[in-house]
């Protein structure tokens, strides 16, 4: 199994939760970490500051694309949402295996 975390940000916890629940009701991913932060950006011109939820997902490379663009379609607050994959060299086999029973057992 090809592990990957993917990375993305929403401006609020309810669309955060709400996009979340949807990927694991799809099995498109297995677990999902939450986290409220402050975020700093430059948007139309200028600085712009405020809180956002940080979202890490955990799945596996065969989902990505399809992962990816339901983040896009169920993704509504954001005109330009970044989308990260971090491919993962090494993983411990229990939370490997864990992965696969949930994803395609």
């Amino acid at each position: 199994m090809e592990a990957i975390i993917v990375y993305t940000t929403f401006p609020d916890w309810e669309s955060a939760r709400k996009v979340t629940r949807e990927l694991l009701e799809r099995k498109l991913i297995v677990c999902a970490n939450l986290r409220e932060h402050e975020a700093m950006y430059w948007w139309e011109g200028k600085i712009e500051e405020g809180k956002e939820v940080g979202v890490i997902y955990k799945t596996e490379v065969s989902k990505w694309k399809e992962l990816r663009e339901t983040i896009k379609e169920l993704h509504p607050p954001y005109d330009v949402p970044m989308i990260a994959r971090i491919d993962l060299d090494k993983l411990n086999r229990e939370y490997s295996e864990w992965m696969a029973r949930v994803l395609f057992g």
